[in-house]
């Protein structure tokens, strides 16, 4: 029988693009090459039998140019606190091993792949607000990161974006839209800063994305004659 598995993760992400990353519209990246820090916290999870929930993530990836293109370099992270069959489970499913393929970020990722880093396995310390758009990460000796809502010049208060995602998507249905601040040292070594960010829920089984109809795109798809999808 083939693994059951569900990794629903409230995940930041931090890349090297302007805030209009061109994974979400179709769009080539900003500088030619794109660079990505994603950390999450798993909020309900278990891989066959193993409970995962509660447990913390991070996934770094570089690409010389553009992601379609290849030639990409990636790390895993995986909570210092994970037992071993924990540790096991994660790296499997950030691998994008367990899964359809290219059914869900990991894999499509994975495919574009060509050099694989040791995973590591450290304290992560996560601290995100997807509602006020400010996250705050720290990885010992590998990743500091901040984010931070976009402010709109003119009212000096935060500038609300929200990006709906209800089709088409191997990565998510809807998203908060933030700038953000990463370094990271190492085996991945990156830095950029007022540079796109967003929040969302990963949604993942064995089958690839899970679609879950939020209070947006609800209400989008009560516009659209494509509502039943």
């Amino acid at each position: 029988m083939a693994d059951q598995w569900e990794f629903k993760s409230e995940t930041y992400d931090n890349c090297n693009c302007a805030v209009n990353c061109g994974c979400q519209f179709n769009l080539p990246s900003t500088h030619g090459y794109c660079q990505s820090a994603f950390v999450g916290n798993i909020v309900e999870g278990h891989f066959n039998d193993t409970p995962l929930a509660g447990l913390n993530w991070a996934a770094l990836y570089k690409w010389p140019g553009e992601i379609k293109d290849g030639n990409g370099k990636r790390q895993i992270i995986i909570d210092e606190r994970a037992d071993e069959a924990q540790r096991g489970a994660l790296e499997t499913i950030i691998s994008g091993e367990a899964c359809k393929p290219m059914s869900n970020f990991f894999s499509v990722f994975d495919y574009t792949c060509s050099e694989f880093c040791k995973t590591l396995f450290l304290p992560i310390e996560l601290e995100a607000n997807p509602e006020l758009r400010t996250a705050k990460v720290e990885i010992p000796g590998i990743m500091r990161s901040r984010g931070k809502p976009i402010m709109n010049e003119f009212t000096g208060e935060p500038f609300h974006i929200a990006l709906a995602r209800p089709s088409g998507s191997f990565e998510f249905t809807d998203a908060e839209i933030g700038q953000g601040m990463t370094t990271v040292t190492g085996d991945m070594d990156m830095a950029f800063e007022d540079s796109w960010a967003h929040y969302c829920v990963h949604h993942f089984n064995q089958d690839g994305l899970i679609r879950e109809r939020s209070r947006l795109t609800a209400w989008l798809g009560g516009m659209s004659p494509r509502s039943g999808e």
